[in-house]
Parts: structure tokens; C-alpha cells; sequence
């Protein structure tokens, strides 16, 4: 996510935390890299003027300079105007006070509004919510077909019909929700290779007689100002309530995440990163401000492992740990937990100082597959008692996956690894006394 605006400030950055001393010259000789850092990410030439024009002022001041540490001073002041560039603090999408609460989706096409329907859909649902998603784009082909496909795969009702009026759709889609008890709707509507007069009117109307409680522009994060200058169309003749940014696990240069909230003042909602339907997560400024200075983002990991793991069996799993029962079923079922928090390379760029290591290294989420075919060729016996595999054993276990035998070697001997270093946790944990435990759910 928005590696190279990324890898480049981290390496200005680098420098000026080298320097034993601060001097207004090479203070100004880094905000220059940083300047063009960001119009090489394509940001919006006046959102780079202020941008750097507020680190300069703070960065000259006596405090600062004074600093026994002031290169770690100049990192937070370049994170603290990150921050303040994309918004301050998350916004959350208002709710109405009768059901159901209605959101408009637009943007361009070929932004990804429709696939971000299905993804706001399933978070919602996630979170307690019941919605309704609803096919009001009657231009694209198979437009409706695609959010039927969606709503189908994630068990959420969606409302379509044969008309190609989009504001009859929207109409009668309010009655469909209330009947099947839906409080949320979440129209996907109609858009344009470009912004047109014809596309500008749908919406107005549907806004003026639908009247939703909130409009989300969708901007595709690879378009850097294309997708600002759009947002500012859009913004002129709707009014919208928020932003949304797709495609950010894709080469993103960070022009439109960098700039859109200074250009329209709308804040950014959430972000799609990646193409799964679980791939979305709500916008938080000081987060991706961290990120992007490699800092990591253990909030975010913290959030998804919380989401997506049973705690109860997190809780058992800790107290097998302790007792030293670990066993390679265990390891199979963590595996399959830490596969829905996502991609492991985005997991583990958000640990502190991992992202930078993992520079210009492919993780490879396959090397999961090989580890789970070994580990279903197992007995349940031999998941439970690992030492019982045998040379004929791990042949035929190597068979029955098809992989080799020093496969299932590498991994027992990985596996005997792991064990190990938990057997040092629990000593250690140990000497610490009862508060040397992890936080509950977490087996370190």
C-alpha cells in the first residue's frame, strides 16, 4: 500500500535522523526531497505547498532545534502533518433514526463501486447490521448480474429489477428492505467513463426525492488527480458526505489519498485493499500516516485478529500452551484463523519495523497450502503425537500430499522450533508472576 511514496519518504527521513545536528540548510534540503517525493506521487501541487510549509514552520522552531533527539522530532512532525493532511480522526457513516439508513454509492466507472457495495455490505454485516444491497445502475451490463453474484456468496438479500429507471429502483427498494427487515440499503448507482450532464441528473434526483441519510463518492486510488478532480465534480453538484478510496493494494502512487480531503474537505470513510470481500477497513489518518513512515499499524492487526479469530478458542489454545500440549492440529486450526485476516504480506507490514525488512521480498501466501496438504495427510493420531511420525510414515504422508519427504521434515522441524521457543515464553512468563501473561485470546 502506497510502497513507493513510502520507501521514499522513509529514506529522506533516514537521513535527517543521521544528521548529529539540525541547520536550517539541510532541514531545507529534505523538505525539497519530500516536496518532490509527493509530486512524483502525483498530490495536488497546493496540498504539497501546505503540506510543506507546516513542517517548515514547526520544524524551525527552537524546540526542535534544541532537541536531543531532533531527527526523531522531524519524523513526528512529518507524521503529525500526514495526519492532519488526511483528516484528523475517522468519521463514521451516520445512521438514521428510523430503519432503514439509506447510503448512495457513486463515482466513475471502472472505479470499483459496485464490488465496494458487496464489500460495505459484508462489513456491515459483520458488525451486527442487516443490509439490503441494490442494483440502480441500468447502464452497464451485467451491473446488476455481478451485485447479485456478490449479495448471493455473503447471504445478503439484494434488490434488483428488470426496469431502467434508477429512481424507480431506488423507490421501491425502501419497501423491499422494511419488509425483509433490512436497516441498512446501499445503493449502488450508475457511472461514466467521465462526468456527464445525463449521469449528474440521475443522481440529483435521486438524492433530491430518496433523500439518503449519506453519499459516498468512490475514488480509485491508482488514478492519483484524476480521481481528485473528479471527487471536486462530483462534490459540485452532490454535495456528498464522505469518500471512499479502491484499489489501495495496488500501485497506488498516494496522490488521491494524500489530497482528496484538503481539495474537497469530505473525509475519507474507508478504503477497499485488496480484491476479497473481507478487504476492506475503516479510514483512520494517524494510522496510514504510520504506515507510510513504516512505522506499522498494530491497531489495524489487533482489530482484524479480533474480528476474525474465535476467542474461545484462542483461550484454549493459551492454556494448551502453558501446559506444553501444543500439538500440529492446534497449528492447523491457528493457520486457518491468521487466513482470514488476509493477504500475510499486508498482515505483516503493519508490526513495526517488519515492513522494512520485507522490502523487495515475495511472501508467498502458497507456501499456507503445502503446510495444510502435509498436515490433512496426517492421522488425527499422528496431528497429536508428532513424534510418532516415522520415516514410512512421513513417505507416505509426502505421497498423500504430493510433496516430498524433506517438505514434511522442514515442517516437523519447524514445527519442534515453534515448540520450543513457547516452552521459553512459559519460563519466562513464569519468573515475570501471574501479570507476565499476554493480553487474554493471544498465545504470547
Amino acid at each position: 500500500m502506497l510502497e513507493d511514496i513510502s520507501s521514499k519518504l522513509e529514506s529522506i527521513l533516514k537521513q535527517v535522523r543521521g544528521q548529529g545536528k539540525l541547520t536550517e540548510k539541510n532541514i531545507s534540503d529534505s523538505l525539497k526531497e519530500i516536496r518532490r517525493a509527493l509530486l512524483e506521487a502525483d498530490v495536488n501541487y497546493k496540498v504539497v505547498k501546505q503540506f510543506i510549509k507546516g513542517v517548515q514552520e514547526k520544524a524551525l522552531g527552537e524546540e526542535v532545534l534544541r532537541s536531543i533527539t531532533p531527527g526523531q522530532q522531524i519524523v513526528k512532525i512529518v507524521h503529525d502533518e500526514l495526519v492532519r493532511l488526511m483528516g484528523e480522526s475517522h468519521t463514521d457513516i451516520k445512521t438514521a433514526g428510523i430503519p432503514p439508513t439509506i447510503i448512495m454509492i457513486c463515482g466513475l466507472q471502472g472505479s470499483g463501486k459496485t464490488t465496494f457495495t458487496g464489500k460495505f455490505g459484508n462489513y456491515l454485516r459483520k458488525k451486527g447490521r442487516r443490509p439490503m444491497l441494490v442494483g440502480a445502475d441500468v447502464y452497464r451490463p451485467a451491473a446488476k448480474r455481478q451485485l447479485e453474484i456478490l449479495g448471493e456468496g455473503m447471504n445478503i438479500p439484494v434488490y434488483t429489477t428488470p426496469s431502467n429507471d434508477a429512481l424507480q429502483i431506488c423507490r421501491e427498494s425502501i419497501k423491499a428492505a422494511r419488509d425483509k427487515a433490512c436497516d441498512v440499503l446501499i445503493l449502488d448507482t450508475a457511472g461514466r467513463l467521465h462526468v456527464d450532464e445525463a449521469m449528474m441528473q440521475e443522481l440529483e434526483n435521486i438524492k433530491k426525492e430518496i433523500k439518503p441519510h449519506e453519499i459516498l463518492f468512490v475514488a480509485d486510488g491508482m488514478t492519483g488527480q484524476d480521481a481528485v478532480n473528479a471527487a471536486k465534480q462530483f462534490l459540485d453538484r452532490l454535495d456528498y458526505d464522505g469518500v471512499i478510496l479502491t484499489k489501495m493494494d495496488g500501485d497506488a502512487r498516494g496522490g488521491a489519498a494524500l489530497s482528496i480531503r484538503s481539495v474537497t474537505d469530505r473525509p475519507i470513510k474507508f478504503m477497499s485493499t485488496g480484491e476479497k470481500m473481507d478487504a476492506i477497513e475503516a479510514f483512520h489518518p494517524d494510522r496510514l500516516a504510520s504506515r507510510i513512515l513504516g512505522m506499522g499499524d498494530v491497531v489495524t492487526l489487533v482489530e482484524k485478529a479480533q474480528e476474525n479469530m474465535d476467542m474461545e478458542k484462542a483461550q484454549k489454545l493459551e492454556k494448551k500452551i502453558r501446559k506444553e500440549q501444543f500439538t500440529l492440529e492446534d497449528f492447523y486450526e491457528q493457520l486457518q484463523q491468521i487466513k482470514k485476516m488476509g493477504p500475510l504480506d499486508s498482515l505483516l507490514k503493519m508490526i513495526p519495523g517488519v515492513g522494512k525488512q520485507l522490502k523487495g521480498i515475495q511472501v508467498d501466501d502458497n507456501a499456507f497450502v503445502k503446510v495444510e496438504a502435509i498436515i490433512n495427510s496426517m492421522t488425527i493420531k499422528e496431528r497429536q503425537r508428532p513424534e510418532i511420525l516415522n520415516g514410512s510414515r512421513r513417505k507416505r504422508i509426502a505421497g498423500g500430499s504430493g510433496t516430498e519427504v524433506r517438505d514434511v521434515n522442514q515442517l516437523i522441524r519447524q514445527f519442534n522450533e515453534m515448540k520450543k521457543m513457547m516452552k521459553k515464553m512459559n519460563k519466562m512468563r513464569g519468573r515475570m508472576g501471574p501479570g507476565g501473561a499476554g493480553p487474554a485470546g493471544f498465545p504470547f
